[in-house]
């Protein structure tokens, strides 16, 4: 266990760093960087956007990469990817190039965030996998808090150039460092069960692999559930003004979602660890039409609720999204399987903050209603999973 408590360590400690210096790094680089080149921060922003979909289209590749050579090849090659993307920005004097960079990011981004980090953990560990990818996000879902304070920093002493020059600097020096001591081989085997005999005596396989139907589902929940979360991180504190509350109030309220994550997480490690997957994950997506609903009910004094609710739901969702599919589908093939599942969900947080935004500009606080909708058809599908199942 000391080995595994050792790889959670490493990676929980490489996922900071990929998600700082990528995912939350265009909210506060994206102004003085566009000041600077002369562009538009809609353009900046727009370029990120680039970065999530080839996300999405690099996913399934790098998966299949991880299952072939293992996590930790991969990973360090996407210590090099994050590293020149990064330096590409530093350096950027015109606008292709700043897209050119989050083009390179992007492609680090498919192969070295979350999804690759369980799929490393699934290969090296096809047993306790589970624990390992909780373990991971209890240590990365910091990533804002440590990212954001460390670019204001940087902006401030270094320039917003010399920032993403620090950061690149930190992928090579502390990345890379720490994916070299992964292990190089699957630590464990994965188990290989008696065949099951039907009423006649013959065997028949243990695990019936589950249909297309149900990689669909699975695919259909998460690319909801990112949708919603992502919607939320970018207009949170706008929607809670709409509701009624003060700007500072709203950003009070906003900022309970970061701690409800890491609760939501400490939940599924501890009382949830034991149960079914699908049962967590249930759970998880009924939280944020259920906040929604308490919203409405009590007005502005339900946002707490709200807000911890929503974000306790996403700190289990971040989890499920790597141990469902490894229930219901095996550890085989994880790799790959789970770059192809969550693709729409890539697609999905690329797309959210305009969606969601247009949403706001036609129905205002009521734009709260599609993700809860949306939110209820998560869990019908979840639902359905439960029963075909036998959950």
């Amino acid at each position: 266990m000391a080995g595994q408590f050792g790889v959670v360590a490493r990676l929980g400690t490489t996922q900071t760093l990929a998600w700082a210096s990528s995912y939350y790094l265009p909210a506060l680089l994206a102004a003085p960087m566009a000041a600077e080149l002369g562009m538009a921060e809609a353009q900046v922003f727009a370029a990120f956007t680039l970065a999530l979909v080839i996300s999405a289209v690099v996913g399934p590749r790098a998966g299949r990469a991880i299952d072939e050579l293992g996590g930790r090849t991969v990973l360090l090659a996407t210590n090099g990817l994050f590293a020149l993307g990064l330096a590409g920005l530093g350096l950027a004097q015109t606008g292709w190039q700043v897209w050119l960079a989050w083009a390179v990011l992007g492609v680090a981004m498919g192969s070295g965030l979350y999804d690759a980090a369980f799929a490393t953990l699934v290969r090296l560990y096809p047993v306790r996998a589970r624990n390992a990818i909780t373990g991971i996000t209890l240590v990365a879902g910091f990533a804002s808090t440590v990212g954001w304070p460390l670019t204001a920093w940087g902006i401030d002493a270094l320039g917003w150039r010399g920032t993403c020059l620090g950061w690149a600097a930190l992928h090579l020096l502390l990345g890379l460092p720490l994916h070299l001591g992964l292990p190089r081989s699957p630590v464990e085997a994965a188990p290989s069960p008696e065949p099951a005999v039907d009423r006649d005596g013959v065997a028949v396989p243990a695990h019936q692999p589950p249909g297309m139907g149900m990689a669909v589902a699975i695919s259909a929940v998460f690319a909801i559930t990112w949708f919603t979360s992502t919607a939320m991180a970018a207009h949170l504190p706008r929607l809670l003004e709409a509701q009624g509350l003060t700007p500072a109030a709203a950003l009070g309220v906003a900022m309970l979602v970061g701690p409800a994550q890491v609760a939501g997480r400490l939940l599924e490690f501890g009382l949830l660890r034991r149960v079914h997957p699908l049962l967590s994950t249930r759970l998880a997506a009924a939280a944020h039409p259920l906040g929604v609903a308490t919203l409405v009910a009590v007005g502005p004094a339900g946002a707490w609720a709200f807000a911890g609710l929503h974000g306790a739901g996403n700190g289990i969702l971040t989890i499920a999204k790597g141990t469902l599919p490894l229930v219901v589908f095996g550890a085989a093939g994880y790799g790959q399987r789970q770059g192809w599942l969550m693709a729409p969900a890539r697609l999905a947080q690329a797309v959210a903050p305009l969606l969601f935004g247009l949403a706001m500009v036609h129905w205002g606080a009521s734009a709260l209603w599609l993700t809860a909708g949306l939110g209820v058809v998560a869990l019908m599908l979840l639902q359905g999973m439960a029963g075909r199942l036998g959950r």
